[in-house]
Parts: structure tokens; sequence; C-alpha cells
């Protein structure tokens, strides 16, 4: 599992590429991703192209995230799932909080 961030040219969107499986081993990798940055962006991205599994832990971290983010005004979009990633997302009725493309 590997985590690594892009920030936009303006600033303004923080990108999180999640690599292999998102579980309980990744928490703390994925918070220092977010909150070791030193400009808050406006938005977020997590990129799970690469993402290979996807279990309850990784769905908490996506919802503190979330509360980091700026909860119900945040501006997070989850990209490129596969088909069961989408699938674990759709069952936890995370269309809901993110913005899922």
């Amino acid at each position: 599992m590997t985590i690594t961030t892009q920030m936009s040219a303006d600033e303004q969107e923080l990108t999180i590429f999640i690599q292999g499986r998102f579980d309980f081993g990744a928490h703390q990798e994925f918070r220092d991703a977010y909150e070791r940055v030193d400009i808050t962006p406006k938005r977020y991205l997590v990129d799970l192209q690469g993402t290979t599994y996807l279990d309850s832990s990784a769905l908490g971290m996506l919802l503190l995230l979330r509360d980091h983010a700026g909860g119900d005004h945040a501006q997070i979009r989850l990209a490129n799932c596969n088909a069961d990633v989408r699938k674990i997302l759709a069952i936890s009725n995370f269309e809901q909080l993110f913005k899922i493309a």
C-alpha cells in the first residue's frame, strides 16, 4: 500500500492517490497525507484507481477526511473506483456524503 499526494498548480485541490489495499494499516499514512500539507486546499480528490481493496476502517478514514475538510461543506471527490470499491461505497451510502466519479 502506498499513499502519495499532489497539490494542484493553483493550490486549490489536493489529490491523494491510494495504491493497493486501503485498510487500517494505511491509517496514519492517510491522515498524514492531508494533515501535513503547508496549504489548506479548498477541494480534495481521492484517486482510487490503484486501490485493490477497501474495508470499514478505510470508510472511517474517508469520514475523518470529510470532517477535517469541513464536514457538510467539504468538497471531496472519490474518483477512478473499480467495480468492487464502487460497490462497497454504494452499500455504505457514501454517495450521500461524497461525489463519486
